[in-house]
């Protein structure tokens, strides 16, 4: 089983313009959507998409609730979710211009939790992840919610013993490398924070990989480096035109785990999880891609041993 962790999740409302977003000028929407916001979220979709056995944990506002469980249903996200009574799950708005690839995302802070909040969570996972689960906390800390608290939450699952995957970034991704968890997946400006800015990327990756087993360094649109086990890899990807890029790296966290669930070879995991990535970004929403569309691109993805 996978489990996914969503501390501060969203509900993203896509907005899609008639034309370009213009300063002093009145922009018109050509129409509104919804779908799944929050990295772990997005992370479930792409398990689900790819039948691996997986639950969605974490917390949701209930002023709102009826509006982020009518998209997970949708979604066939499977979940078990803490309600934070008379809060609202936050909103992200992605904005999408007429004719012009990529997004523009912006994003609210999210509700405030309490420390019996955290312990419902914490409780949770203890009657439900086993030592041969695997675990995804992704997304950003909600307000309330203190590295000490992320500290408790990684020291409860590595004395569970689990493989512990983390899709964080600042202090809560210097926390998850501090803590030495299985897997993160850090950006190129990220790992110049977590080491050296002085040092090369091969250099930052050699260090970070003492602490670290699986790291994959996303490089947008050059593709990716990973490394494990002391062996490091360049994953090249195909050009492709980008409509809305966000989940995309969240879809490509999902798709590598759930090739790691079924013990296939690094190479594959790298080379598919990328192809779903690349085929999420021709999608107008956040979270949808095509199988399909995935094991075409996949042929035309090169993973070169460094």
């Amino acid at each position: 089983m996978i489990y996914t962790i969503t501390l501060n999740p969203a509900i993203d409302r896509l907005l899609f313009l008639e034309g370009s977003l213009t300063k002093e000028k009145n922009n018109r929407l050509q129409k509104i959507t919804y779908d799944l916001g929050g990295k772990g979220h997005h992370g479930s979709y792409a398990m689900s998409r790819l039948e691996i056995d997986n639950q969605a944990l974490g917390f949701c506002g209930t002023t709102n609730k009826n509006k982020l469980e009518k998209i997970l249903l949708e979604k066939s996200i499977n979940h078990d979710l803490i309600d934070v009574y008379g809060k609202p799950t936050r909103e992200s708005y992605v904005i999408l211009e007429a004719d012009i690839s990529g997004s523009i995302l912006i994003t609210e802070r999210g509700f405030q939790i309490t420390s019996y909040d955290i312990e419902l969570l914490n409780e949770q996972i203890e009657r439900k992840v086993n030592a041969t689960d695997i675990v995804l906390i992704a997304g950003s800390l909600p307000p309330g919610y203190e590295l000490e608290d992320l500290a408790e939450l990684l020291g409860l699952l590595k004395k569970i013993g689990c493989f512990i995957a983390c899709d964080l970034s600042g202090d809560a991704l210097k926390k998850a490398v501090d803590m030495e968890v299985n897997f993160i997946k850090p950006n190129r400006f990220e790992i110049q924070e977590l080491i050296s800015s002085e040092k090369t990327m091969l250099d930052n990756l050699k260090e970070l990989s003492k602490k670290v087993d699986y790291i994959i360094v996303s490089q947008g649109s050059e593709g990716s480096i990973c490394s494990h086990a002391g062996e490091f890899y360049q994953v090249t990807t195909p050009k492709v035109v980008a409509i809305n890029d966000t989940g995309a790296g969240d879809c490509f966290v999902g798709s590598f785990l759930s090739g790691l669930s079924l013990n296939k070879p690094l190479t594959e995991c790298l080379a598919f999880a990328s192809a779903c990535a690349a085929s999420k970004v021709q999608h107008n929403d956040s979270t949808t891609f095509s199988v399909k569309e995935a094991r075409i691109l996949q042929k035309k993805i090169t993973v070169k041993k460094l």
